[in-house]
């Protein structure tokens, strides 16, 4: 069902593990199949580089290598960069998966932006309490 490349991923998953310092954080749990996904992104604030990455994935082979290779792509990548990457970039990497658990490179997709999404939130929240405090 699955190639060497993935099973090998799998077998000794990159980036996997919360991340203390993260500023971008998001949590998607799949509609097709439960699977749950935790995206940890540690970003920097003067470059918008994404320093590291780590993932929590609750699911099966597919959803965790599909979240380790995306850690992967990310890490050192510009968050305008990291917002083009596709499921299919994910794809590329693995060589390929089952037909039925490719919506699962989507989701993580998905849980990267919300990450990213989340970072933005968070820095113009910090914005607006530096702002007040220099009134």
């Amino acid at each position: 069902m699955y190639n060497q490349k993935v099973l090998e991923i799998f077998k000794n998953p990159n980036n996997a593990g919360g991340l203390h310092g993260a500023n971008g954080t998001a949590k998607l749990v799949d509609k097709n199949c439960g699977d749950v996904f935790k995206f940890y992104l540690k970003i920097n604030k003067d470059t918008n580089v994404i320093e590291e990455a780590k993932f929590k994935t609750m699911g099966c082979v597919a959803s965790i290598v599909c979240s380790s290779v995306l850690t992967e792509l990310v890490t050192n990548k510009g968050i305008e960069q990291a917002k083009l990457l596709t499921s299919q970039d994910i794809i590329n990497v693995l060589g390929e998966l089952p037909s039925e658990k490719m919506f699962l490179a989507d989701t993580c997709i998905e849980t990267l932006n919300h990450a990213i999404l989340d970072y933005f939130k968070k820095l113009e929240k910090e914005q607006k309490a530096q702002e007040k405090k220099n009134i």
